[in-house]
């Protein structure tokens, strides 16, 4: 798993976990077979962008900027929201109908409008996207609707591929997330391959018979755990539902008990790897039950993952019949993309042992901020503070917590945790199924 970089929200928890997050740098494709499936995800994503205070560009080639508005709502009075608008003298050939948008009240909207002179010249508007990012600070986030617009406009694929092949790599180095939606079923299967190989993250959306399901093609820096799976959703405005998947009673899976204490740990395939003295390769195919693992290794990871050798067989039975555990059967755990030495976590029970509360001690070093949440969790959590003073920051709202206090989350996402004391701040955390 990519830890070298900051890992942020897609807005849609679900998918979060499904990728392991998203993380600053990703290029992200989503190959839409209706047309119609991906603005729901992208909406999603400009919220998150929002709840983060990021800046956001939106790069619309198939909307005129009413159209857009419209179709944003509320997400369109967000103040660093800055939208190209590519379409009124590009497939709007300068009507005055859409230039008359920019008339009058309408251009006195909340977030930014500009009109691009010239969308048919890809090096112009490259230099323009440029040109606005370099107006903004830190990370900027980016969705690009759609690629097949663009390739409509620029008159082939390959104009849309050259500037492809060049702005990936820009946006990565420059420490961007960008979105790039393209309509599956207006493209070649080769130009769609050779966008892949460009992208770090590739998703597919499609819908057969009134069900709609999410596969991941690609995540670069990602176990393959999820690749080619479909995942069932449904949506309504904005949320986004996954059918829950389930497993129904069989022959032991030891390859998912193996990635469920690896995940309990916070440990990626390659880090497991290095500790158990394999290749990642080897954890990726015992996880994915292509290979079993020799005694030797397999007690190894036992002893890494502080785990009976038991656990890899035996059948789940949540609570197990323990009532009390002490401070060793406690276990030590990595939280991907926050800085090590800014926090501390620790699991207060084995990761072998099943129950629907997880309690964990999470302490934040003095004068330290967390650039997110904990955990990405599609349930319910509760925290306690049992020392020290923290700074919450959910969307627009900062709260303000001392020892004693208790906090409650459902679908909300902290965007910083901040101990601005001189002490350690010391939570107990509960995540609940």
């Amino acid at each position: 798993m990519a830890t070298d970089k900051q890992r942020v929200p897609s807005g849609v928890s679900r998918l979060d976990l499904l990728l392991g997050g998203l993380f600053i740098g990703d290029n992200v494709v989503w190959h839409d077979d209706a047309g119609s499936l991906a603005p729901v995800f992208s909406l999603n994503f400009l919220l998150a962008c929002h709840l983060q205070k990021k800046p956001i560009i939106y790069v619309s080639f198939d909307r005129s900027p009413k159209n857009l508005l419209d179709k944003l709502g509320h997400l369109a009075e967000y103040p660093d929201l800055t939208i190209l608008d590519c379409f009124t003298n590009g497939k709007g050939n300068g009507s005055a109908i859409f230039l008359k948008f920019y008339e009058g009240l309408e251009a006195d909207q909340p977030c930014r409008i500009l009109k691009v002179e010239d969308p048919r010249d890809p090096q112009g508007f490259m230099d323009l996207l440029y040109g606005v990012h370099s107006g903004f600070q830190g990370d900027v986030r980016f969705i690009f609707e759609s690629i097949t617009g663009m390739t409509e406009l620029w008159g082939s694929e390959d104009r849309f591929l050259h500037f492809y092949s060049h702005s990936c790599p820009r946006l990565y180095d420059l420490n961007t997330i960008a979105y790039w939606i393209l309509e599956k079923n207006a493209h070649s299967p080769k130009f769609r391959a050779q966008i892949n190989q460009i992208a770090q993250v590739a998703i597919e959306l499609t819908i057969k018979r009134g069900t709609t399901s999410l596969t991941i093609l690609k995540a670069e820096n990602r176990g393959p755990d999820e690749f080619h799976k479909p995942h069932v959703y449904w949506t309504k405005d904005l949320t986004v539902a996954f059918e829950d998947e389930s497993r129904g009673p069989g022959r032991l899976d030891l390859g998912m008990r193996l990635k469920e204490f690896r995940l309990k740990r916070g440990l990626s395939q390659t880090e497991l790897a290095k500790l158990v003295g394999v290749t990642p390769s080897t954890i990726s195919q015992v996880e994915s039950n292509l290979i079993y693992p020799s005694l030797p290794a397999l007690m190894k990871m036992g002893e890494v993952l502080a785990v009976d050798l038991s656990s890899f067989f035996e059948e789940r039975s949540e609570g197990k019949e323990r009532l009390v555990f002490t401070t060793t059967d406690g276990v030590e755990v990595k939280l991907p993309g926050m800085p090590e030495d800014a926090v501390l976590a620790r699991l207060l029970y084995p990761v072998d042992f099943e129950a629907k509360a997880k309690p964990y001690l999470i302490e934040i070093a003095p004068k330290e901020t967390l650039p997110g949440h904990f955990f990405f969790h599609k349930g319910e959590e509760v925290g306690y503070v049992l020392s020290g003073r923290l700074q919450l920051f959910v969307g627009q709202a900062v709260y303000t917590l001392k020892t004693g206090d208790l906090i409650y989350l459902t679908s909300e996402l902290p965007g910083q945790w901040r101990n601005p004391g001189p002490n350690v701040a010391r939570l107990l955390w509960i995540k609940v199924k």
